[in-house]
């Protein structure tokens, strides 16, 4: 029988089979954070929209056609969160971060949101990881973030992911390179993708970003950002290649590489691996220097990224085997619910995974059903008391249901 309802386009379901995996990944995060100083923070799933306006760019996609944006009872504008930086860098001001020692070291993971075309590790609601280093202008800085991002795919053992590098440059000092992109791209506009040709006054670095044949014939022969950096942006930029180098990691350099968000300067960084096919980038992000000034708050130099976990997942493509459980507990007849109750609760309380029969099995299936939870032991109720079954090694014996906690757990004994 066909559902009457399904999941919104765009959205998904996380099965219950599919949730180790998640979870590895979370708890592997969490680690890699807590060991570099990096403190969780959560901020709401929905924030005024000016946020993004002010904070995104108006010029980027993302504001301009993929918000997910209502009007609450109060007549007021709000948007359901499209990216996790802005409103971290809206808690950092709102809540007086900046007198706290800097740089403040942040981290996340949470839903969020975007009007896109579903694909692949794509969707409309989708969820991400991420680090944020806010108060530092240091390379050191940088280098911090992207270790971390390098350190969990890694340990996670996502197969043949790279680290593309680049630097856009401080916001000031790129001004005349953007001018001199224009004019390239305005000298040839008649073949550039239609997209590409109506931006090019308000943003014209997507170009880079383009997958149209003309477009990318185009931008073969335009001039690069990293061929025009200044002294000082130069200096940065050599200074975290030097850093990376030091701390044993890989990267390429990519002159073309640019971001989908208006608020980054300087370093700028992607994880991307080919498993993915054209949505390749795993996670990246860079310096955004400017964002918390634009946001109302003191001038603050700030690094982060985001990674997706579906992205990331989808490059596992690796099944990751539901835990077992120390003991299924299996009872020979109604008599024998209540001890067989009782004595799953003290275990669970003691720290042991347990489960009992909940739908009136036969014995026989019962111990099919500890099977395939795999369970390591199993604990049958029967009128003479209780026997403890071995499932690997297909022994048992006759115990006392007391003796249970120790014989599977003797340091609890």
């Amino acid at each position: 029988m066909a559902a009457e309802f399904k999941a919104p386009r765009g959205t998904f379901d996380v099965l219950p089979d599919q949730m180790p995996a998640r979870r590895r990944l979370l708890e592997t995060a969490a680690r890699i954070f807590a060991r570099a100083g990096y403190r969780g923070i959560i901020t709401p799933d929905f924030e005024d929209t000016a946020l993004f306006e002010r904070g995104v760019g108006s010029s980027t996609d993302i504001v301009r056609k993929e918000m997910f944006t209502f009007e609450d009872k109060g007549e007021r504008s709000l948007t359901l969160r499209p990216e996790g930086t802005a409103p971290i860098c809206r808690a950092y001001v709102e809540h007086g971060m900046q007198k706290l020692p800097q740089p403040v070291k942040l981290s996340y993971s949470g839903p969020f949101f975007r009007h896109e075309r579903p694909q692949a590790g794509r969707y409309r609601q989708f969820h991400q990881i991420g680090a944020e280093a806010i108060g530092s202008d240091s390379p050191l800085a940088d280098v911090d973030v992207i270790s971390l991002l390098g350190d969990l795919i890694e340990e996670l053992g996502v197969p043949g992911a790279e680290l593309r590098l680049g630097s856009l440059g401080s916001i000031e000092a790129r001004k005349m390179y953007l001018e001199e992109l224009k004019s390239h791209l305005r000298a040839r506009s008649g073949e550039l993708s239609d997209e590409v040709a109506e931006r090019i006054e308000i943003n014209p670095l997507r170009a880079f970003d383009s997958d149209h044949q003309g477009t990318k014939a185009v931008i073969a022969d335009a001039p690069l950002l990293l061929d025009q950096l200044d002294e000082a942006d130069a200096e940065h930029f050599a200074e975290v290649q030097q850093l990376l180098g030091a701390a044993s990691i890989e990267f390429t350099i990519d002159s073309t590489l640019v971001r989908g968000l208006d608020y980054y300067t300087r370093t700028i960084f992607s994880f991307v691996c080919d498993r993915l096919g054209a949505q390749s980038e795993i996670g990246g992000g860079g310096r955004y220097d400017g964002l918390i000034g634009q946001l109302g708050g003191p001038d603050t130099p700030a690094v982060g990224w985001a990674a997706g976990i579906e992205r990331i997942l989808l490059a596992l493509d690796e099944p990751v085997e539901p835990a077992g459980r120390d003991l299924f507990i299996a009872v020979a007849g109604e008599s024998e619910r209540r001890r067989a109750v009782a004595l799953a609760t003290e275990l669970r309380r003691s720290g042991l995974s347990v489960e009992i029969d909940l739908a009136g099995r036969s014995m026989k299936g019962q111990l099919r059903q500890a099977d395939r939870i795999g369970a390591s032991h199993t604990l049958v109720f029967d009128d003479g008391g209780a026997v403890l079954r071995d499932m690997d090694r297909r022994e048992q014996r006759r115990v006392e249901p007391s003796e249970v906690l120790g014989l599977l757990r003797p340091e609890s004994a």
